[in-house]
């Protein structure tokens, strides 16, 4: 992979391989939101490229799916192997700031996510579109990329669009403020580097 993040950090690669897709991402947590995205699904290259932008995560995605039948491996299968990435790269969990919230505004829409690194994957998605596809991307597949990356991530995800009426504007502001809660829960905080952010000093399992 030519553009491998190498500039230091909390890395992962992941290479991921079925009879319908076969997926390559490599990811640095602590990047400056370097990517490249190559998944032959342009608008799913736009929404990934903005998660990296905003996380602040170096992100590189190469994707070889079943196009000829619809997008729908394609997209679930990135964001298993993107979530794949982020729980490698996290590893123990050690010193994690844990929780991160977004409120991220885009022209008339404003959307919410609100996460946990918990290891205890969950997926709340209060999200409408008024329309079936933007461009040829069926909108329904926006839920499976986001429930495929919180169950491989090992996170518990609750993203909600207050309001909005652009469908481009709504999906974005999703990657959008996913990538800015991701940045916060990721990140180290000085004053528990060592410690793992629960008091049963491990995460996962039950509550």
């Amino acid at each position: 992979m030519d553009q491998t993040p190498t500039n230091g950090g909390r890395r992962a690669s992941i290479e991921r391989n079925t009879t319908e897709t076969r997926i390559r991402v490599a990811l640095n947590l602590d990047g400056t939101g370097v990517y490249d995205v190559k998944t032959g699904v342009g608008f799913l290259d736009h929404m990934l490229e903005q998660l990296s932008r905003h996380s602040l995560m170096d992100l590189t995605v190469l994707a070889d799916g079943d196009l000829h039948i619809d997008y729908h491996h394609t997209t679930e299968d990135t964001g298993i192997a993107i979530g794949m990435a982020v729980a490698k790269a996290l590893g123990d969990r050690k010193g994690i700031q844990r929780y991160g919230h977004s409120y991220v505004p885009m022209d008339e829409t404003l959307t919410r996510v609100a996460l946990d690194f918990s290891n205890r994957p969950y997926l709340i998605w209060k999200v409408t579109f008024t329309r079936d596809k933007i461009g040829d991307f069926d909108t329904e597949l926006f839920r499976e990329w986001f429930q495929a990356f919180a169950m491989a991530a090992g996170v518990t995800l609750h993203v909600e669009n207050l309001y909005g009426e652009n469908n481009h504007h709504i999906v974005e502001s999703c990657y959008k403020a996913l990538a800015r809660a991701l940045r916060a829960g990721v990140e180290i905080d000085p004053r528990k580097r060592d410690a793992v952010p629960s008091t049963k000093g491990t995460l996962g399992g039950s509550l």
